[in-house]
Formats: C-alpha cells, sequence, structure tokens
C-alpha cells in the first residue's frame, strides 16, 4: 500500500459504522458495532462516546486489549487496528468529543454520569482489499 494514512483514513472516515471488540471474562472476544469514532489522529488514535454503565466499560476496564474495524461494504474493503482501549471520564475529553443532540443518549448533559469517552491507541493494522490482505504500520 502506498499511502497507508491517505487510503486507510479516507475509508475510516466514509463509514458510518464501527466495530469495536473487548475481551470478557473468559477470554473471548466480544464485538460490537458502534457510532463512528468522534475524533481520530491519524491512524494511532480515536476516541468513541459510551455508557459509563455499559458492558463494554466493564470489559476495557478488567482488559484494555481491543479491536477496531471499518468496513466499506460497497468495495468490500476493512481495516482492522488493534490496541487498547482506555475509559475516561475526565471532563476535558468528555467536553472534547460531546456534540449538540447527545442529550438523547446522556440526559444529564455532558457531566452525566453515565457518559464516558473511550480511547483507542492503535499498535498494528490490517487492511483487506481487492482479495488481499497486508499488514500496515501505524504511526
Amino acid at each position: 500500500m502506498i499511502d497507508a494514512q491517505n487510503t486507510i483514513g479516507n475509508l475510516i472516515d466514509k463509514q458510518n459504522v464501527a466495530f469495536i471488540s473487548s475481551m470478557d471474562e473468559n477470554g473471548y472476544p466480544n464485538t460490537k458495532a458502534m457510532l463512528p469514532p468522534r475524533k481520530r489522529e491519524g491512524l494511532k488514535v480515536f476516541y468513541f462516546t459510551t455508557n459509563t454503565s455499559s458492558m463494554r466499560v466493564s470489559q476495557y476496564r478488567n482488559n484494555p486489549r481491543a479491536c477496531i474495524y471499518f468496513c466499506d461494504r460497497r468495495f468490500f474493503r476493512g481495516a482492522m487496528l488493534i490496541g487498547t482501549m482506555e475509559v475516561l471520564e475526565d471532563s476535558v475529553y468528555k467536553e472534547m468529543i460531546w456534540q449538540e443532540g447527545d442529550t438523547m443518549y446522556y440526559p444529564q448533559g455532558v457531566t452525566d454520569p453515565d457518559y464516558c469517552v473511550l480511547r483507542f491507541t492503535a499498535k498494528e493494522g490490517r487492511y483487506y482489499s481487492n482479495f488481499s490482505s497486508e499488514n500496515f504500520d501505524v504511526v
């Protein structure tokens, strides 16, 4: 792949769904569809919103190993990133990715105790396109 940052970044930015995976207490992967990340820093760091009370938050607190996946169904392409997920409850991060309309999910607003931020940090990636897969560096 000539330019992973652009190729995969464009794929990610055009998706309206992201898939995140965590590990349960028995060591099995659990995958969930999510709204796309609210913010990303290259292919290295991604920020998602979620409920503090969710099963996923509990799993990440017990085991931060994680995977995120983005799929372009139209062209049957996909990008997988593996790394770690942090649960952030600091107001700086909550305010950073808060959007108008989020009160639908978090009625008490940005300070809602059931609102938190998931920060994923990638260590490595894999891209699938044209019946071929390749690993890529995350920088």
